[in-house]
């Protein structure tokens, strides 16, 4: 969950490396560094962010270089574990983990290396370094040396007396910069837009010679590979904060133009078509029988939203898994079923491998719904839908979330249709409602003020509890994780209905209760459960549509959505939730983009 950028060019590449880490410093924060050759081999790390790094880079020089910046995995955030780790003119920088590290470690100590790091990471410089010595040049011994590793890993190699960086890619992501002037290599495209839009994604296995004047590449079994060039269609102006205080509140404002750009297909569509999920969808998804989500995180929880959807809508029976639990576990494979892996980054390992254990069971109708084109989880599967939600840096998901919904709902509908479950004038209403999405989720963001004068009675708390009934216990889950997420408050979720079965133990004046309360068919027993936080003397926060009738009464605030939204309630209710948490970190004055522990795209187990 690290980020890398590397160069090999005429210009000065130092002022590019520090540029590319701060667009890649929402992927870990530790700490930073960089090693550049001028012409010997020179190191700088610091412990922190980025402008750290930056200060101490100020007024450097190279044509050559490497960089990186750090998300803790072995070993504590300090300058001996950061990155680049050297071995001789050697230095090298890791995204993954390497799984048998300290098999390679015990081996290449008894040869007289010395380990001065507790990283995973070193084990690589100095196993390149002893390749090296059977008189291999650096390419081939990258080659060679990666064959041993076992894990995930995307790394990058300098090496004093070599006119090129070397990296290579194998379950982390990599991509090459292909640039006028040189050629560069990220794990993220918004780190090269500074000095290219012509990106080449390295597929799993493949090794890259980067130097001034060209690059190529080699596959996973030894011979030449040719990548397709991409032009990046993502804008600068996309990664840039712009008139906003943080990413996070930028990236909840962009979201009526990310359901937007993700609804686009059906702006002028008269039906649901399963052409929306590739040329292969309509004999793939017929014959379906059940559907299993797979995904981490917050994509789980729009998983769970989907479940709601698919059963009712389609009447398939929808399981849903934390992909870290159904990789591991024996599960019962089923042909028929259509396995959906969603992600926002298409990267998150245990997704990856979730995907990849079902296929290995032979469950080969697989959906990737993702909002990075050239992902690994995209390549993976035989069908996708990308979310088009644009790049999000805040840690904290929020647009990837309501596009993620946005096209589940598409998914839940096509099903219903391929099953005959859905009515001409049924399937023109939902088409509507997914068309007027983006106008009703502006007037949502709308009541941004009095959402913010909610969050300062949160700011003291230190304990939460969220309430939600149906397809809105998914959300109540979401805004628990973005409370706990960016604001430190220990917040759960729990079904409304399961109040009185252990969480109504916790509830007093201290423990503020926050709930959804759509005007559907659960309200009448929401507002009961509602009633038994009351009766303990507990503090009610209640997101209620227009036309939701709740009582007023001591200890209740109560905010109303303009509208009321149907199946598609929880786009909109998700919001609300997402700045009380934004404005909660606000007021108590945490790091709103950069969480402490956490990091953005989990590439690692």
């Amino acid at each position: 969950m690290c980020g890398i950028v590397a160069a090999a060019a005429t210009r000065n590449i130092v002022p590019v490396l520090v540029e590319g880490l701060k667009k890649l410093e929402y992927r870990g924060y530790d700490s930073a560094g960089l090693a550049v050759l001028n012409p010997q081999l020179s190191r700088l790390r610091s412990v922190g962010r980025v402008a750290e790094l930056a200060a101490q880079a100020d007024g450097r020089a190279a044509g050559l270089g490497i960089a990186h910046t750090r998300w803790a995995t072995h070993g504590a955030p300090c300058e001996r574990n950061a990155h680049p780790h050297i071995s001789g003119g050697l230095a090298v920088v890791h995204n993954g983990i390497i799984e048998n590290y300290a098999e390679i470690k015990q081996e290449l100590a008894g040869k007289g290396y010395a380990f001065t790091s507790d990283t995973d990471t070193e084990v690589i410089a100095h196993l390149i370094q002893e390749t090296l010595k059977s008189g291999a040049g650096l390419f081939e011994a990258v080659q060679r040396a990666t064959r041993r590793l076992v894990g995930a890993y995307a790394i990058a190699v300098l090496r004093e007396g070599d006119a090129a960086v070397v990296v290579a890619r194998h379950g982390a992501p990599l991509l090459l910069g292909v640039g006028a002037d040189g050629h560069y290599a990220a794990s993220d495209a918004s780190a090269l837009l500074q000095v290219t839009r012509r990106m080449v994604y390295l597929e799993e296995g493949d090794v890259a010679e980067l130097r001034r004047d060209g690059y190529r590449i080699v596959g996973s079994g030894g011979t030449a590979a040719e990548r397709t060039i991409h032009e990046s269609t993502l804008s600068a102006d996309a990664v840039e904060l712009g008139e906003y205080r943080h990413y996070m509140q930028k990236e909840i404002f962009e979201q009526p133009q990310a359901l937007a750009a993700t609804l686009e297909m059906i702006g002028g569509a008269q039906s649901f078509s399963a052409n929306l999920f590739g040329a292969a969808a309509p004999e793939a998804l017929s014959g379906v029988k059940t559907v299993l989500i797979v995904a981490c995180g917050t994509s789980f929880h729009a998983g769970l939203v989907a479940r709601y959807w698919i059963e009712q809508l389609a009447g398939l029976p929808c399981t849903v898994e934390v992909a870290s639990e159904y990789r591991y576990r024996v599960s019962v494979p089923d042909p028929d079923q259509l396995v959906v892996a969603v992600s926002q980054s298409g990267e998150t390992a245990d997704t990856l491998a979730s995907i990849r254990h079902a296929k290995a069971l032979g469950m080969t109708r697989t959906l990737a719904l993702c909002n990075v084109p050239e992902s690994a989880i995209v390549r993976e599967c035989a069908l996708r839908f990308l979310t088009r939600a644009g790049p999000e840096i805040g840690v904290a998901s929020t647009k990837a979330f309501t596009t993620q919904l946005a096209a589940l709902f598409l998914l839940a509908a096509t099903l219903a249709k391929q099953a005959g479950r859905m009515s001409a004038a049924q399937e023109a209403a939902h088409l509507t409602s997914l068309r007027h999405l983006p106008v009703a989720l502006q007037k949502v963001l709308a009541l941004e003020p009095d959402i913010a004068a909610w969050a300062s009675l949160f700011a003291d708390k230190h304990h939460a509890l969220f309430l939600g009934r149906g397809h809105h216990y998914p959300i109540a889950l979401e805004g628990a994780l973005k409370l706990k997420e960016i604001s430190y408050i220990h917040a759960e979720a729990y079904p409304a209905g399961e109040l009185k079965h252990g969480p109504l133990a916790l509830v007093d004046r201290e423990m503020p209760v926050v709930s959804v309360a759509p005007n559907d068919a659960l309200l009448e027993k929401l507002k009961s459960n509602l009633q038994e936080v009351a009766a303990r003397g507990g503090e009610l926060y209640v997101f209620a549509d227009a036309d939701s009738v709740v009582p007023a009464e001591a200890g209740l605030h109560i905010l109303r959505l303009p509208e009321h939204y149907g199946l598609l309630s929880p786009v909109l209710h998700v919001v609300p939730l997402q700045l009380l948490a934004y404005h909660a970190a606000l007021v108590k004055g945490t790091d709103v983009d950069k969480p402490r522990n956490l990091a953005k795209s989990v590439t690692v187990e």
